[in-house]
């Protein structure tokens, strides 16, 4: 239900944890967070990019990576659909959903919405002595309101609103703790920039900042609350028009979690400039925690700089009908060594969109539970009727 966190030491102390060296942050030190569904990539589009999208085309889908792009959507509404088999490896019955659409208000603005759901399947509880005590079903949720609005021809602003729901252990008790469901609320901001350089180039930017919001209490001991997975997001997309029937789109994005770096543990001792205990540390708000979350990594610069993980990703489109995907996305070894290749398709007609995503992991530990992941997303696009 919580996570654990996974510590080291600190090679001010090397005689205490030889395997740390603070001037390289060389340790697992992950960042846990509540609701890690919330950074999963909704569609199949984005999926086959290496997961970037904070300047990806505006689409239904950038209430999730930024939601000032749906500003410069070109249909006046749009209603999609993904469905992902998650970590099949670990379980055959993790699946992942999400709905989402927009409607476009007037010329420079559009509303939005979307669900996002993940279920963990069935899973038999016992007690300590493996007595059945019956099946249950895990599951969290997410659902979102967006506005978006151009602020210039070029430049955009968008807002979103978010409750969520993590229900993970549906009222039992764990470690003589009675547990409950977590509820919150968060907010998304974001900045999107598009123009052109010439009648065949373009180019655009975004930043968006999401899930920044409440913590989440799973028990009614307030000692430790989970973050949600507050992330800052910059992004760039360069287009070039080759021809009247072929486009490429190259894109890069940049994240970092706006979630305090846990302290490095070792024994008895614990080591932090801004934590006293893991007490200190969950009980941290969330707002003071995105703001030391850019400064407070045990291993100075060189850890925060391995909090930042890079998605690169090139879209071909042949007559607006066809495209093919490819990207990669890296996140550093000691703070989760997420490193996959991401291939895909997709196919217009009429208003029916339909992607492809396919994820080959990359990074060398053995039975990766990514391998294989399979994104299926279906997109209905709507003009006005005179049109």
């Amino acid at each position: 239900m919580i996570l654990a966190l996974t510590v080291g030491g600190n090679s001010l102390r090397a005689q205490v944890d030889p395997n740390y060296n603070v001037a390289t942050g060389q340790t697992n030190n992950f960042i846990p967070t509540g609701m890690p569904i919330l950074q999963i990539a909704p569609d199949a589009i984005s999926g086959a990019l290496g997961d970037v999208g904070a300047a990806t085309t505006p689409d239904v889908y950038s209430t999730h990576w930024n939601n000032a792009k749906l500003a410069f959507v070109e249909q006046n509404m749009s209603i999609s659909t993904t469905y992902t088999p998650w970590l099949r490896k670990l379980d055959n019955d993790m699946n992942f959903l999400y709905l989402g659409a927009y409607k476009r208000i007037n010329k420079r603005s559009t509303v939005a919405a979307s669900l996002t759901f993940f279920s963990l399947g069935k899973i038999q509880h016992t007690d300590d002595q493996g007595g059945e005590l019956g099946e249950f079903n895990p599951n969290e949720f997410a659902f979102d309101a967006t506005y978006s609005m151009k602020l210039t021809d070029n430049l955009s602003l968008g807002a979103t609103g978010r409750f969520v729901h993590s229900d993970l252990t549906q009222g039992l008790e764990v470690e003589d703790q009675q547990t409950k469901a977590a509820n919150g609320l968060a907010a998304d901001v974001g900045l999107y920039y598009q123009n052109t350089i010439d009648k065949s180039q373009s180019f655009a930017a975004g930043l968006s900042i999401t899930n920044l919001g409440s913590k989440l209490s799973y028990s009614d001991d307030d000692t430790d609350n989970e973050f949600l997975p507050a992330n800052l997001r910059l992004g760039g997309r360069y287009t070039y028009e080759i021809d009247d029937y072929n486009r490429l789109n190259v894109m890069l994005d940049l994240n970092k979690l706006l979630v305090p770096t846990p302290p490095i543990i070792s024994g008895d001792s614990i080591y932090s400039d801004y934590y006293s205990s893991l007490a200190d540390y969950h009980q941290t708000s969330a707002v003071m925690g995105a703001i030391q979350s850019l400064y407070d990594a045990p291993g100075g610069l060189r850890e925060e700089l391995h909090e930042i993980s890079v998605g690169a990703g090139a879209e071909y489109w042949y007559a607006n009908t066809f495209a093919a995907r490819i990207g990669y996305f890296y996140e550093h070894k000691t703070k989760g060594a997420r490193q996959y290749l991401t291939l895909g398709i997709g196919v217009r007609y009429s208003v029916f969109v339909i992607d492809f995503s396919y994820l080959i992991p990359t990074s060398n530990f053995s039975n990766n539970p990514l391998a294989n992941t399979l994104r299926v997303s279906l997109t209905m696009n709507f003009n006005d009727k005179k049109k």
